[in-house]
C-alpha cells in the first residue's frame, strides 16, 4: 500500500477552492506569586512576511494551540470527499490544514462535533498537549508535561464565513475555521517563575531582530517568546469591543493581539458547547 502523502495532492484548485482549518486554541492561566491576580499567558510570535511585495518581521501575540493532526487522512477522505493538504508541510506533519470543495464544509463540522464528544473511532487527534509542549519548547527551552497543568476542554468555536488567510504557507487563500478550545491552569511554580521572566526578558523589537538575524542565516524568519497579560483586563477590553469589530487586530500596552485572544474570553464554557463566530 502506498503511503497517504502519496496519495493526497497539495494545494488549491478550481474544484478543492476552500482551504479548511482546524485548530486548538488554548487559555494558558496563571495566578501570579505576587499579587494573586489571574494571568493568561500568550505565544508571542516575531515572523518575516512579504507584505506588498517588501519583507516585513511582524510581532503578534496569540493564544497557545496548533492545527489538530489527522490520524487517518483515508477515513477522512471516505467522509467528505476528495481533498488536498494546503501546503507540503501540513501534509508532512498530517495537520488539519485542508483544501476542500465548499459543499464538503458542512460534513467536516459534523465530524468535528462528533470529535467534540469524543467519538470511540476518533480519526483526529484534537488533543492540545502535543502542540502546548512543543510550544512552551520553542519559547522557554523547556517541555512541560501534563502533570504540570489542569487541562478543560471549553467547547468548540465555529467561523462559517471565508475570510483570508495569512498563513505565510497558504497566504489569501478563503479559509472557514474551527477551534477547539481548552483552558490549562499552570500550577508548577517553576514554569511560572520561567513564563514572567521571558515575558520581561523580550520587547517586540528584540523578536523582530532575532527574526531579521535567523532569516539571515538560512533559517525559517521567526523568534517566539511569551506574552502575559492580566485576565480582568483582557476581558474588559473584550466587552468593550462593538461584535462587529471581533476578529480583527488588538492593541494592549503597545502589542499587537490576534483575534483569537477575545474569542477565546467569551462564554464558551460547557464541554459539549459550539459558539458560531462570523468573519467578514
Amino acid at each position: 500500500m502506498k503511503p497517504d502523502y502519496h496519495e493526497i495532492g497539495v494545494g488549491a484548485t478550481e474544484e478543492l477552492s476552500l482551504r479548511v482549518s482546524v485548530a486548538t486554541l488554548v487559555s494558558v492561566l496563571f495566578d501570579h506569586p505576587e499579587n494573586g491576580r489571574s494571568m493568561l499567558a500568550l505565544e508571542r510570535t516575531a515572523t518575516l512576511r512579504e507584505i506588498e511585495g517588501r519583507p516585513e518581521v511582524t510581532v503578534r501575540a496569540k493564544p497557545f494551540g496548533g492545527a489538530i493532526r489527522i490520524i487517518d487522512p483515508q477515513a477522512l477522505k471516505k467522509l467528505i470527499g476528495h481533498f488536498h493538504y494546503d501546503s507540503e508541510q501540513s501534509r508532512l506533519e498530517s495537520d488539519f490544514r485542508i483544501q476542500i470543495h465548499p459543499a464538503s464544509w458542512e460534513k467536516v463540522k459534523q465530524i468535528c462535533r462528533q470529535h467534540l464528544y469524543e467519538t470511540e473511532e476518533a480519526i483526529l487527534d484534537t488533543s492540545p498537549q502535543r502542540e502546548l509542549a512543543e510550544e512552551f519548547e520553542d519559547t522557554l527551552n523547556v517541555r512541560i508535561t501534563p502533570e504540570q497543568y489542569r487541562l478543560k476542554p471549553r467547547g468548540m468555536i465555529v467561523e462559517d464565513m471565508p475570510a483570508e488567510t495569512d498563513n505565510v504557507r497558504a497566504a489569501g487563500l478563503p479559509t472557514v475555521r474551527i477551534y477547539y478550545v481548552f483552558e490549562a491552569w499552570m500550577e508548577a511554580p517553576e514554569i511560572i517563575r520561567m513564563i514572567l521572566v521571558n515575558n520581561r526578558g523580550y520587547a517586540d523589537k528584540d523578536l523582530q531582530k532575532m527574526a531579521w538575524e535567523g532569516a539571515l542565516w538560512g533559517g525559517r524568519g521567526r523568534a517566539n517568546a511569551i506574552l502575559t497579560l492580566e485576565l480582568d483586563e483582557l476581558k474588559r477590553e473584550n466587552e468593550s469591543r462593538a461584535t462587529a469589530r471581533r476578529g480583527g487586530p488588538i492593541y494592549i500596552r503597545g502589542h499587537q493581539l490576534e483575534g483569537s485572544v477575545l474569542a477565546i474570553l467569551g462564554e464558551v464554557d460547557k464541554p459539549k458547547c459550539q459558539r458560531v463566530i462570523r468573519q467578514a
